[in-house]
């Protein structure tokens, strides 16, 4: 009897995991237009499918559809509240449309927003976006509503915990907003040494040029240049030489 239900689910398993290949594919392919309208037609008779509906929130996101998106995201944290990903989506979500509204409307958006996130960090210590997120929040917003740079290295340390080199780039970013230049350069340096990757001679390099250090910029994207072989950087020494 097991093997008869099984052989029944098949055709069902089968159409399931084709539809969310196929939004995949189009997620892919940068066409959320017709990905949503695959993904809303499937969750019509499998509204509880968490993949689905995760997929149809990155495609309003991707749309920077937000309303639609906290709606789908929302969705996934009623069902699956265990879950840190589906918290930090949301999260996001809600952040985004904070942005997007007036400074008045966006102090719900927010609040929520950072509940969000740090739900995501409780339900996973080692969740490196959601630390990322709670760092850049907590320096942009104003501290009566929350904002703090003692928060930010909280989570900057945790970041450093998990990995060094995010750990460091977090830091830098922090005494960069905070205006602490010296120790901002410390930690962006600290993190090519370490990493080396494209993305951490991109912040030193792009620090450089932000306080007009052009001298230095150029030394390290000459060095990014030759590890990497960057286009990006080729074309910045270009702008930077002339």
């Amino acid at each position: 009897m097991k093997l008869y239900w099984i052989f029944l689910l098949v055709p069902y398993f089968a159409i399931s995991q084709s539809t969310i290949q196929t939004a995949e594919d189009l997620l892919k392919q940068n066409n959320y237009d017709k990905a949503v309208v695959v993904l809303e037609n499937y969750l019509k008779n499998n509204s509880s499918d968490l993949k689905a509906i995760e997929l149809l929130g990155d495609a309003y996101g991707h749309q920077k559809k937000w309303d639609e998106a906290i709606v789908s995201y929302k969705k996934l944290v009623d069902l699956s509240p265990k879950t840190a990903n589906y918290h930090y989506k949301y999260g996001g979500a809600l952040g985004m449309k904070a942005l997007s509204v007036s400074k008045l409307k966006a102090v719900g958006y927010v609040g929520d927003a950072k509940q969000a996130f740090l739900k995501a960090a409780e339900l996973d210590a080692t969740h490196i976006d959601t630390r990322w997120a709670l760092v850049e929040m907590y320096m942009q917003l104003p501290g009566i509503i929350g904002g703090s740079k003692k928060n930010a290295l909280k989570y900057a340390n945790e970041l450093e915990a998990l990995s060094k080199v995010d750990g460091y780039l977090a830091k830098g970013y922090i005494y960069e907003y905070d205006k602490e230049l010296e120790k901002a350069e410390l930690y962006y340096k600290k993190a090519v040494v370490t990493g080396g990757s494209v993305t951490c001679y991109t912040k030193l390099t792009q620090f450089y040029i932000n306080q007009k250090q052009t001298k230095k910029a150029l030394k390290y994207l000459h060095e990014g240049y030759s590890i990497h072989k960057n286009e990006v950087f080729l074309k910045q020494i270009k702008i930077l030489e002339k």
